[in-house]
């Protein structure tokens, strides 16, 4: 059987792995330290799902106070990541990681909720219409070199 609970340091290592599978273009040792730094943050917590001695998966949420689309409040929490081993999906887990989310950010004062997904990730799209989100709206980003 699993279990949620908040991250401590003992989950840094086993965090940051699952996060890089997550987010493969980014650096790991990066992602080690930002890992560390929302453990430290009073804005931010992360939530883990451990069985067996291991973390099978993750969320981080964390207060954001700037506009968040489709919200009118602030702050709102905002969940930044998730991630479940893919063997583990479909058992209920990620479910569980967004409602400690959401019970976190209420606790913070938080009266809306808020996450986003790439465009293209269809699975993670289903995912989040599945625990509950709304679509708010859909952005296409554009930057360029000086």
């Amino acid at each position: 059987m699993y279990k949620i609970m908040k991250a401590s340091s003992l989950h840094t290592e086993q965090i940051t792995h699952l996060a890089h599978l997550l987010w493969p273009e980014d650096n790991l040792d990066i992602l080690k330290k930002e890992i560390a730094h929302y453990q430290e943050d009073s804005t931010s917590e992360l939530f883990v799902c451990e069985e067996a001695g291991q973390i099978i998966g993750f969320a981080h949420v964390q207060l954001r106070y700037d506009y968040v689309e489709g919200t009118t409040t602030a702050p709102v929490g905002y969940l930044e990541g998730i991630y479940v081993t893919e063997k583990n999906r479909h058992r209920g887990i990620g479910k569980m990681l967004v409602k400690v989310c959401e019970d976190w950010a209420r606790f913070m004062n938080a009266t809306e909720f808020a996450s986003d997904v790439e465009l293209t990730n269809q699975a993670s799209a289903r995912f989040h219409e599945g625990v509950g989100f709304k679509e708010a709206g859909r952005l296409i980003c554009y930057s360029k070199k000086l």
